[in-house]
């Protein structure tokens, strides 16, 4: 929830706008002293957003702070909305909420963190949407100092994690480092550094285990926890490494696997017998079949999480019994991540700001070369960027589904909606199971251009791409057909090439047997870009040679009409 103060008439303007854009999110704290509606926001938000001078909120808030970590996210806006300043939390929250406050009050965002600054990724969040914490923060602002003065540091057990990127001083073979960062679920650390210089490594652990805990009814929780100890201990595992407990759903109420996990704050996942029994398992017991039904319940459930949560598994921890449970511990292989992002039709402004935390949360970015040259100054040192030239689309979907099904952090990316004649579609053909995929939606071509001319697409249309380079043209006539018998406005895409330069007038000419010779008629090259240009005309008039592969074509139904030079499809209210 985030917490919202103002003062003033202005302040309290934006609030109720704040409220209206993200409902269910904001919480508008009325107070006729603001210092007290800003202390309540401080105890019971997750942010605040304060719209009170930097001063006056930091001399509120000093005596309530604690520690960066738990403080809730603070976000200061001038009376002027020219600013939204991240005061306390930047990698806790309050630089991203800056940066959102712009796409609803157009402020700019004031980042002051050395890592933003240096847009490099911050290592007191790195990895934290994995569900990675950090064994001893001690060390981050020594390590983070290192990584941003670009002293060598040594990456360790990060392959396979879909992080973020770091800067190119930071990796595995960094030579004559003296520090360093280490990703491990395992227990004992000091065998796995160098002599001398372990207090300088960072820790991490990874969200990479799962309990599976077998029992009987009325078990008690201290057995339960106790095994589940000595079980990761034998095993030189971290308890902090741990996602969840699984178990039967027949557990599901039992209390003492049930408090045994709260106790050490992990959630309780079960499955059915069914799903249990298809898991192969080194340990089968053939008593446990008879009565639940599956040959294994520790060893099987937590194999069946690990794969679940991850793309493969292995058991770490055979089970192991005490009287009345028992336990068994597997380790999952992180699935990688793709994330499929539109840029939007070329203009930065018109660049989501999901779009550009895709970009520079990407250790690999894969796409066009001309359209990598519109973002290359959001990548982050230490993205590896895979371009290449018109033609070879296949190829970029293949290459970031295959970085991603090694466990990378990928973006592929494309103009417009990656979803809309773009790279979404070829990519999810090539994805499997093993990677996660996250659709970053984009601003269209189509819509654009739409924008640019009125707005032609007010009622009901379609989208129909001339280019039969993958689909025959008796199939883009037939649909053109169709969409011009159904009377529907038609926005074209890939309307007309040096080689194809005859499909837009054909399809022009079907839907002129439909139309009056006055339906309006747009067409928008580069929308958006500083060389974009928007003309309108008729069916009647409208000459293809001026058409050309930049350029979105938009006929009218037959209700269309253009009204003060703008192109309008009415929606057909009647007003009384």
């Amino acid at each position: 929830m985030i917490g919202v103060i103002a003062a003033t008439a202005s302040g309290r303007t934006a609030a109720a706008t704040l409220a209206a854009a993200w409902p269910g999110e904001v919480r508008v704290l009325a107070d006729e002293r603001p210092a007290d509606a800003l202390r309540e926001a401080w105890r019971t938000c997750d942010a605040v957003v304060s719209f009170l001078a930097v001063g006056a909120t930091v001399r509120v808030l000093a005596p309530l702070l604690g520690h960066k970590t738990g403080d809730p996210a603070v976000v200061c806006v001038d009376e002027s909305m020219s600013f939204a300043v991240a005061v306390l939390g930047g990698h806790h929250g309050a630089n991203l909420l800056a940066r959102r406050l712009t796409g609803v009050l157009g402020t700019q965002p004031v980042i002051t963190t050395a890592s933003d600054g240096a847009n490099v990724s911050a290592l007191d969040s790195y990895g934290r949407d994995l569900g990675f914490t950090v064994h001893n923060p001690d060390l981050l602002a020594h390590v983070g100092a290192a990584v941003l003065s670009g002293e060598p540091v040594l990456l360790d057990g990060a392959d396979g994690w879909p992080l973020p990127p770091l800067p190119p001083n930071v990796a595995p073979d960094a030579e004559d480092a003296t520090t360093g960062i280490l990703i491990t679920d395992r227990a004992e650390l000091s065998c796995m550094c160098h002599d001398g210089w372990f207090g300088n490594r960072l820790v991490y652990r990874p969200p990479s285990l799962v309990v599976g805990v077998g029992s009987a009814r009325g078990v008690p929780a201290a057995e339960v926890g106790e095994l589940i100890d000595r079980t990761l201990a034998e095993a030189g595992v971290a308890p902090e490494s741990v996602r969840c407990v699984a178990t039967i759903d027949l557990k599901a109420d039992e209390q003492g696997i049930l408090d045994a996990a709260a106790e050490r704050g992990w959630n309780v996942v079960t499955y059915p017998a069914g799903t249990l029994s298809a898991v192969e398992v080194p340990n089968p017991s053939e008593v446990v079949e008879a009565e639940v039904g599956t040959p294994s319940v520790a060893e099987a459930s937590a194999l069946h999480a690990a794969r679940e949560f991850g793309r493969a598994a292995e058991l770490v921890a055979p089970k192991r019994k005490s009287a009345n449970a028992t336990c068994a511990v597997a380790r999952l292989t992180p699935r990688g991540r793709l994330a499929v992002v539109g840029l939007g039709p070329g203009a930065r402004d018109l660049l989501t700001p999901r779009a550009e935390e895709a970009l520079r949360r990407a250790s690999v970015i894969v796409g066009l070369d001309q359209y990598v040259d519109q973002v290359r100054d959001l990548v982050r040192p230490g993205t590896r960027v895979l371009e290449s030239g018109l033609g070879q689309e296949e190829e970029r979907a293949r290459t970031a589904v295959e970085e991603a099904a090694r466990g990378r952090a990928v973006a592929l990316i494309g103009s417009g909606d990656a979803g809309v004649y773009a790279m979404a579609s070829p990519a999810l053909e090539f994805a499997g199971a093993d990677i996660d995929v996250d659709g970053v939606p984009g601003i269209t071509a189509a819509v654009a251009a739409s924008n640019l001319l009125g707005a032609p697409l007010g009622h009901d249309h379609a989208y129909i791409s001339l280019s039969d380079l993958h689909t025959p043209w008796e199939v883009i006539e037939r649909r053109v057909r169709a969409a011009a018998e159904g009377d529907f406005t038609v926005c074209f895409y890939n309307p007309r090439s040096r080689a194809r330069d005859w499909q837009l007038p054909a399809a022009l000419k079907i839907l002129a047997a439909h139309r009056p010779p006055d339906t309006p008629v747009g067409f928008v090259r580069n929308a958006t870009r500083p060389d974009q240009n928007a003309t309108l005309t008729t069916l009647a008039d409208v000459d293809p040679a001026d058409v050309d592969m930049f350029t979105v074509v938009l006929v009218g139904s037959s209700r269309s009409r253009a009204v003060a030079g703008r192109f309008v499809t009415p929606r057909g209210y009647r007003w009384a």
